[in-house]
């Protein structure tokens, strides 16, 4: 029994050991990539754009959303307030596109008579009523600036071959939080490494569901939006890339965004991600395989990204056998600390060069995103990591769903705008997971018990990596817990009775 766990475990260093390597792949990639040359100026006679708002109860941000569309600087500009509300929210949206069509803007307020189809739905029906050659989709939590369409618009003009200009994201609420930081810093890879190192090297990347603009017959050759996944945007954006359109990655356009705020409101939208990145894998990677027309290095890419969140299947198995193995090889005489064996060398070493790996992609994106990196930001991308471990059961309950599940419902990620974070979670309080709560509880006991064995026994060397997993599962459970208690719950529901 104990040589086949020594085995998995190995196995499982093995897998995320390259994992880490390919990070750093994609890091030189970044790194080497060339800035885009300014925008041109965007012509008098540009051909029409569409600005699509998707809203579904999103009170707390709808109004600023509709304004902030509605200051967009643009020749041939129409606005779109695609709304499947059901509560206050539809009366905000009527009121502002009311007061701003007065005012001479083109807007329409857009209610359907079902959610059929989540947001690809409300999308696809927009398109229908509308002849617009462009569309810029915002979510409802994003505040693009003025000149958002001046840096994006021109780039996609200059090129007939251009499907997509997508933009960065920022972060308006980033310091709000150790997890806002956190979430800040997993953006930030995303967007500064991973965008810019695939569109350096001319590989497939995403649309990420908001803060870009597309060519309306990149959408139309590539099968139009359709709901078989709820990332419909990671399905439309490979489905348009293998039909041919090219992506462009507008790093120097930055589109400030609101960050989830509340641990539950943050789960929700890691599992809608990781799920739907899943059954888009499934839909998709047999055609990205077979697509002989493409390259191999292409190719290869897009498979482990389309796979690349069954990471945490492994994360979440080194979570299981990790402590186990600090007492097994412990016994068998393979220590870390003194005493080294070459299985305890090789064991150190491909933990560390794991994390190495990470901490290398984060500090190069905050450089590439922000200029630089200092001591607070180093500090967070260690509380990334630890967050990314602790969210290893979550994410990876998600993965096993979206290897079975199809036409998902689009669960939202609650915005909370100008209202506090109590307030936000008493109107759009995610459903609360406390099965998974109970067990991320029991792994943080597991791996206290762990780091207590390791510092009796002076195990040092497995105390960085437990303390990892320790403050990840300790971090998610108890806040969980905390945002989830009767009497926080009582006072977020008096709190938006009072304030409606």
């Amino acid at each position: 029994m104990s040589t086949a766990t020594i085995i998995a475990y190995f196995v499982t260093l093995t897998v995320l050991a390259l994992l880490g390597v390919y990070r750093l792949v994609l890091t030189i990639w970044a790194i080497r990539a060339a800035p885009l040359p300014p925008p041109a100026k965007i012509p008098s006679d540009a051909p029409r754009l569409l600005v699509q708002l998707p809203l579904f109860d999103e009170a707390f941000v709808a109004e600023r959303a509709i304004r902030a569309a509605a200051a967009l600087r643009y020749p041939n500009l129409e606005i779109q307030v695609l709304d499947d509300s059901t509560d206050e929210t539809v009366a905000i949206a009527r009121r502002v596109v009311a007061e701003l069509a007065a005012r001479g803007v083109a807007i329409t307020h857009v209610r359907r008579g079902d959610r059929e189809g989540y947001k690809a739905g409300a999308l696809a029906y927009g398109l229908t009523i509308s002849d617009a050659e462009l569309v810029a989709i915002f979510d409802a939590d994003f505040m693009p600036a003025p000149d958002f369409l001046e840096g994006t618009v021109p780039r996609l003009l200059a090129d007939d071959g251009v499907g997509l200009v997508q933009a960065r994201w920022a972060h308006d609420n980033r310091d709000a939080s150790p997890l806002t930081r956190a979430q800040a810093v997993f953006l930030d890879g995303h967007f500064a490494v991973e965008h810019r190192g695939r569109a350096g090297a001319g590989h497939f990347f995403n649309f990420n569901g908001t803060a870009g603009v597309w060519r309306r017959r990149a959408i139309e050759d590539a099968g139009g939006w359709r709901s078989a996944t709820i990332t419909e945007d990671l399905d439309l954006s490979y489905r348009a890339q293998l039909a041919g359109w090219r992506f462009v990655y507008a790093h120097d356009v930055v589109a400030p965004a609101e960050l989830p705020e509340s641990w539950t409101a943050f789960r929700a939208q890691q599992a809608r991600w990781v799920r739907g990145s899943i059954e888009t894998a499934r839909l998709l990677l047999g055609r990205v395989l077979g697509a002989r027309d493409i390259s191999w290095r292409v190719r290869f890419d897009a498979a482990i990204h389309l796979t690349n969140n069954f990471a945490y299947l492994w994360m979440a198995a080194l979570a299981v056998l990790l402590p186990v193995c600090v007492v097994l090889r412990d016994q068998l005489g393979w220590r870390i600390w003194g005493g080294q064996t070459a299985l305890s060398i090789l064991d150190l070493t491909m933990l560390t060069a794991g994390t190495f790996a990470m901490v290398v992609f984060y500090a190069t994106a905050a450089r590439l995103a922000e200029g630089g990196v200092n001591a607070r930001r180093l500090v967070d991308i260690v509380f990334a990591l630890c967050v990314g471990a602790g969210m290893s059961l979550s994410n990876a309950r998600e993965v096993l769903r979206g290897s079975t599940s199809s036409h998902s419902e689009f669960v939202r990620t609650p915005k909370r705008g100008a209202a506090s974070v109590t307030k936000a979670l008493g109107r759009y309080r995610p459903v609360a997971a406390h099965l998974l709560t109970t067990v991320e509880l029991a792994f943080t006991a597991y791996f206290a018990a762990a780091v207590a064995y390791a510092i009796y026994w002076s195990l040092f060397g497995a105390l960085p990596f437990l303390l990892l997993y320790l403050v990840g599962f300790g971090s998610v459970s108890l806040a969980s817990i905390r945002e989830t208690l009767p009497k926080r719950a009582a006072v977020a529901v008096r709190a938006t009775v009072n304030d409606a």
